[in-house]
């Protein structure tokens, strides 16, 4: 375990950069503002979910091996665009398939949204980067080995991605009940979610995109 001052040092680095808006919060609203409060949660849980295999995956050495090698990482980042502009257009195409209220959402419905939630992260060569370039910074290998220290690390910033998250999703999905009252709503949303799926992919294929669980 990484020593006290450490430990709270990271856990404030890691809420400034988790409290500013970034794919993963936007793939959360705009989802959360379409299918309502449960399927953004559902979401959170996903992209989390996603993300912990990218922690694990560092704390075996997996992510460094992706990170070094330029086939394997062009590999992932594009299967990661071609998946978000995959269910951007998908997204477009759906007709009539919106819950009435989020409480419709079938619960095979939810589980889609987070193994989607899991999928987007998981394809997301770059928080393999981040997280080789941000957790080695609180790693101290006199405390114990380094890849335990790396999943302990690793808990705590989903757990508060996951709080961070949740708050943008219950907002979201409040706001989504909100204009689903307005005539022509429904589309609008519809319309609003794709754009943000095929624009994430666009952003991820172009190798602006910061990392998907910010």
């Amino acid at each position: 375990m990484p020593e006290p001052g450490s430990l709270v040092l990271y856990v404030a680095a890691s809420l400034a950069l988790l409290i500013v808006p970034g794919p993963s919060v936007l793939y959360v609203v705009a989802l959360s503002m379409r299918q309502g409060r449960r399927a953004g949660m559902a979401s959170v849980v996903g992209v989390n979910s996603g993300a912990l295999v990218h922690f694990g995956a560092a704390a075996l050495g997996i992510s460094a091996i992706v990170a070094t090698s330029a086939a394997a990482f062009a590999a992932v980042k594009w299967a990661g665009a071609a998946y978000l502009v995959f269910l951007g257009v998908r997204t477009w195409l759906e007709r009539g398939s919106e819950p009435s209220t989020p409480a419709d959402a079938p619960k095979r419905s939810l589980r889609r949204v987070a193994a989607q939630g899991v999928v987007v992260t998981v394809l997301n060569p770059k928080l393999a980067l981040f997280v080789l370039a941000f957790v080695p910074q609180f790693l101290d290998p006199a405390r114990g080995p380094v890849a335990a220290q790396t999943l302990v690390l690793g808990a705590i910033f989903v757990a508060l991605a996951a709080m961070t998250d949740s708050l943008y999703a219950l907002s979201a999905g409040w706001l989504g009940s909100v204009l689903r009252r307005r005539r022509g709503a429904v589309r609008a949303q519809r319309w609003l979610t794709g754009t943000v799926y095929v624009g994430l992919g666009v952003a991820a294929a172009a190798g602006h995109a910061a990392p998907v669980t910010d």
